[in-house]
């Protein structure tokens, strides 16, 4: 009895019936031959009440599962299915309230839904996570009404499940697919020309037509008597560090993810296409010490091995401290590596307190830069100004993106690689930076 009251619910419809019947009642004070008349539709209305509870409890009813995928891919739009049945002998309208994670902080996700008799639907809506960790979901609770309408049936799935929300592996497997299409420059892809001989020599082999002539092997025509080509192989097995800063500055939130997220997104792809590109991958994170190191190798396990680690990187709110990065790179590192290092510079003073440490890097490695842009800051540059606090506004925003401009041409100066982009533009920018610098050979 206790779980039939517990699952039992009285609609709107039903309280508007019962004031009707209210009113009616005070009118029969005033007009008394409409008792008898009001009190028969009273007992209708309750007999009503009675054959929806039977239709509601009588029959098997609906039955439900919630599909969750193995786990959730942070800053994109993940798809969660719901599979619904109707068992009973009549048409029914359903209210779906899933209970969402605690970190959406959703107390009003409702999906209303109707299944004919014994009609089985799948439903799916999307859920896009913003923070790494662990998200539990709740019941999946089902009210059913009958086509009477007075009472509400609830109905309890999927209790108490949980799914691990990871770096964005859907980005990383879009960029896998497209790196094997035609349609490269719909994602902001750029072909890049190579310059010089940025290869390996491989073998000597007789010329054909078509080889170039400057690859011609003097010595080894002389002893064949005809004519021999060098023949070259690009140059692999390279190592690729991502060096992530987990400081105080990375914390800044953009379209909901923070800086971190949108470098830990970058890592998880520009690991996996340097892998591709038969390069060593690695990865290490720093603030107030240097953390996280997956030393860079080119396994078949290392893709999993950089994204458990991506999975418990978070920001510490600490100054983060270049000096250390630097005496924990030389001491480790003594290959000559491409260090792609995602860090943020607001201003030129911030950059000029750390210039001596990126310096000492990019004698000993090829020192890549990459902060961002702030867009924020942008959208107020194109808001027209009408009054003398919207143009001081305005001058300030515009002050601090010249500074960023000229911290790109600070860092050039000094022969330092720079990336400005926007977070969202991150990835594609990454990217085309690694493939540039693999054409030109600068690595």
């Amino acid at each position: 009895m206790k779980r039939f009251f517990k699952h039992t619910y009285l609609t709107f419809r039903f309280f508007l019936v019962a004031m009707v019947f209210v009113v009616l009642f005070i009118l029969s004070y005033i007009y008394p031959g409409l008792l008898s008349i009001i009190t028969s539709m009273f007992f209708v209305a309750v007999g009503l009440v009675v054959i929806d509870l039977i239709l509601l409890y009588k029959q098997k009813g609906i039955s439900a599962s919630r599909v969750l995928p193995e786990k959730l891919s942070n800053g994109d739009d993940n798809p969660i299915e719901l599979t619904l049945k109707n068992n009973y002998n009549f048409k029914t309208y359903l209210l779906l309230i899933d209970e969402l994670p605690f970190q959406y902080q959703k107390r009003d996700f409702e999906i209303n839904a109707q299944l004919n008799t014994h009609q089985k639907k799948k439903i799916t809506y999307t859920l896009r996570p913003l923070e790494r960790g662990e998200y539990y979901f709740g019941n999946l609770n089902i009210y059913v009404n009958s086509p009477i309408g007075l009472v509400t049936r609830r109905y309890q799935f999927a209790k108490d499940a949980m799914v691990p929300n990871y770096p964005s592996f859907l980005q990383l497997r879009k960029y896998m697919l497209i790196a094997f299409s035609n349609k490269l420059f719909e994602y902001g892809l750029k072909k890049i020309r190579r310059i010089g001989h940025t290869m390996e020599f491989e073998q000597i082999k007789d010329y054909v037509t078509g080889d170039d002539i400057r690859n011609i092997n003097w010595k080894a025509t002389a002893k064949r008597n005809q004519l021999m080509v060098n023949q070259f192989q690009d140059e692999r097995s390279q190592p690729i560090y991502s060096v992530i800063d987990k400081g105080r500055a990375m914390k800044m939130p953009f379209e909901g993810l923070s800086l971190l997220d949108y470098a830990i997104n970058a890592t998880l792809v520009i690991s996996n296409v340097a892998l591709k590109k038969q390069d060593k991958a690695g990865m290490f994170t720093f603030s107030k010490k240097v953390e996280n190191k997956v030393a860079a190798e080119r396994r078949p396990s290392q893709m999993h091995k950089i994204l458990e680690t991506l999975y418990n990187v978070n920001t510490d709110f600490s100054e983060s401290d270049f000096s250390r990065l630097y005496i924990d790179i030389k001491r480790s590192i003594t290959q000559r590596s491409l260090l792609l290092l995602y860090t943020n510079f607001e201003t030129l003073d911030a950059l000029h307190r750390q210039l001596p440490y990126l310096q000492a890097m990019a004698k000993n490695h090829l020192l890549v830069v990459i902060f961002f842009e702030n867009t924020e800051l942008e959208k107020l540059t194109n808001v027209e100004a009408h009054n003398t606090f919207e143009i001081f506004q305005k001058t300030i925003a515009e002050k601090f993106m010249y500074e960023k401009k000229l911290i790109v041409n600070e860092l050039q100066k000094h022969g330092i690689q720079s990336i400005l982009t926007a977070p969202e533009n991150l990835t594609i920018n990454t990217i085309n930076k690694y493939l540039e610098i693999k054409a030109r050979g600068l690595i």
